[in-house]
């Protein structure tokens, strides 16, 4: 397996991976699929000045992982918000746990010094990916989400980095 930045040509696929989340779990709180465009630009977004990367076996795209900006605020711009989605067929491999570790690490040398995830719940197998790399949990926002006619609470969880942005 191979995990590597993602190319123009992987974008449609990672979107493939995605829809099925957003469509049957409350995994993601979007309720509609992003549009091709949309997914793109988040990657280019997301490319930029955080990480994106894709797990590859055979040529065929198995997950992908990203950070992102934890919040918009200059005194936040240490930490970020990490994300992994693995293709239904190929779960339980360890794929998400290697591709966690990959952008752990290019967070880290990016300059961050906290990753957070937030976990919509139930979700028994990310709570145990995120710890497995090294989370702990932090919290629980309460009834935050709606979707599926129901509420779901998301649990937070944090990773340090670094102990201090380099300067």
């Amino acid at each position: 397996m191979i995990i590597r930045p993602p190319v123009s040509t992987d974008i449609a696929t990672m979107l493939e991976i995605y829809t099925p989340i957003v469509l049957n779990t409350a995994t993601s709180f979007e309720l509609e699929p992003p549009s091709l465009t949309t997914f793109e630009e988040r990657m280019n977004k997301y490319s930029h000045g955080w990480a994106w990367l894709v797990a590859e076996e055979n040529g065929q795209l198995l997950g992908y992982a990203y950070g992102s900006p934890h919040r918009e605020r200059k005194a936040y711009q240490w930490s970020t918000e990490t994300s992994v989605y693995v293709h239904e067929s190929a779960r339980g491999r360890g794929i998400g746990k290697k591709l966690y570790e990959a952008l752990l690490t290019a967070l880290q040398e990016k300059g961050y010094c906290n990753a957070y995830a937030g976990i919509a719940m139930p979700n028994d197998a990310s709570v145990a990916l995120h710890r497995s790399v090294g989370f702990s949990d932090i919290g629980r926002f309460p009834r935050v989400g709606y979707k599926f006619d129901a509420w779901h609470d998301v649990a937070w969880f944090h990773k340090e980095l670094r102990s201090a942005p380099p300067l």
